[in-house]
C-alpha cells in the first residue's frame, strides 16, 4: 500500500487524537491535543522566605487588635473560666462503671482546661479535677457570665 493511500483510509475522528509515531520525543507544542495539559516549569521562580512573608502581609490585611473578637467564644472552657470563683453542680456519666455510673459534683469553679475542670469544695476541703468527656451538664447558683468584657462595645 502507497503511503498516499493510508492517509486516504485514515480520516481521523475529532474525539480522537492522531498516531504520533513511535520512538519520538514529544515537544511541547506538538501536545495540542493531549489528554494530559502540559504544564511548563519556571526555572528560578523561588523567592526567599522574606520575601514570601512580605507578599503575604500584602495579601491579607491585618485587623487592628483592639477591635478583634475572640474566634469562639463558647468553649465551655472558656464558659467556666468567665464563672471562676462561683459555685456549679457538675453532673457527670460514667458508662464503663457498674458501681455508679452517674454523679454530681458541687465545688467551687477553679480553673478550666480544654478537656477537663477543677472544682473545689470548700465543706470538705477536697479539690476535683474532672474529665470533660464524662461531663453532662453544669448547674450554677449564680446568673451564668456568658460574655467576654471588651474595652470597645461594638
Amino acid at each position: 500500500m502507497s503511503e498516499n493511500e493510508n492517509e486516504q483510509r485514515y480520516q481521523p475522528n475529532q474525539n480522537q487524537m492522531p498516531p504520533m509515531p513511535h520512538h519520538q520525543p514529544m515537544m511541547p507544542h506538538q501536545m495540542q491535543h493531549s489528554p494530559m495539559p502540559y504544564y511548563p516549569q519556571a526555572m528560578h521562580m523561588q523567592q526567599d522566605p522574606m520575601q514570601q512573608m512580605q507578599q503575604m502581609q500584602q495579601m491579607q490585611p491585618m485587623p487592628d487588635h483592639d477591635q478583634m473578637l475572640p474566634i469562639e467564644e463558647s468553649y465551655i472552657e472558656n464558659i467556666l473560666r468567665l464563672n471562676r470563683g462561683k459555685v456549679a453542680t457538675v453532673y457527670m456519666t460514667f458508662d464503663s462503671n457498674e458501681e455508679w455510673n452517674a454523679k454530681v459534683f458541687k465545688g467551687i469553679v477553679e480553673e478550666a482546661g480544654r478537656d477537663h475542670i477543677i472544682l473545689s469544695d470548700p465543706e470538705n476541703n477536697k479539690h476535683y479535677l474532672l474529665l470533660s468527656i464524662y461531663l453532662d451538664y453544669i448547674t450554677f447558683d449564680d446568673e451564668i457570665e456568658y460574655d467576654y468584657p471588651f474595652n470597645n462595645q461594638f
